[in-house]
């Protein structure tokens, strides 16, 4: 082979492979480096606040802090997001109100809706057709899930379907509280008197 063309294939062979780089990411590594991977969304920080209504009257997203919220973006057209479902309905089944859980469709009005009671999962439901609240969270693929600390900040962000041993473990991170540090006693084997 040419050394001109063998240059190319090798140049052609690298693009290949860093391009083929992030499929190979492991599901646990998604949320794990320094970006969380949405523009307008950074760990640590509060995510852009916004106004809903859920069914009780309008609330702030900023006004649920204190415990820690689950933000979901999904469509009923994705079947990771309906996938994924069922582990909402467990969060919201097993925490409570320990928990808010905020799930957002961009859909058309009574689309979500629809397919949520047809499939009997009572799940709190944002309708946000004009894309306000996705684009200001910069969600562009479907289903994002965003876990918020006590204080409004960002603790976690997955891109992606999440599974229930990966959403439990981080609600259960958030929902910690930090115990003293035990008493320091004397080293063991010692007697304290000497």
């Amino acid at each position: 082979m040419p050394s001109g063309i063998f240059a190319r294939f090798a140049a052609l062979a690298a693009l290949a492979a860093m391009l083929a780089l992030p499929a190979a990411v492991p599901a646990g590594a998604r949320t794990n480096g320094p970006s969380t991977g949405l523009r307008t969304v950074a760990f640590s920080k509060p995510p852009p606040d916004f106004t809903f209504d859920a069914g009780d009257g309008p609330e702030r997203l900023s006004g649920l802090s204190g415990k820690p919220v689950v933000l979901s973006f999904w469509a009923t057209w994705c079947h990771p997001c309906r996938d994924e479902l069922d582990v909402f309905a467990k969060l919201h089944q097993l925490y409570g109100d320990q928990t808010g859980l905020i799930t957002l469709s961009d859909e058309a009005p009574g689309t979500a809706r629809a397919y949520l009671d047809e499939h009997g999962l009572a799940l709190p439901l944002v309708e946000d057709p004009q894309r306000k609240i996705f684009g200001a969270y910069s969600v562009a693929r479907i289903p994002v899930t965003i876990v918020l600390r006590r204080d409004g900040t960002v603790a976690n962000v997955t891109i992606g379907e999440i599974s229930w041993p990966e959403l439990q473990t981080q609600v259960e991170a958030v929902l910690q509280i930090k115990l003293p540090a035990p008493a320091q006693g004397p080293p063991e084997g010692r007697d304290p008197e000497n």
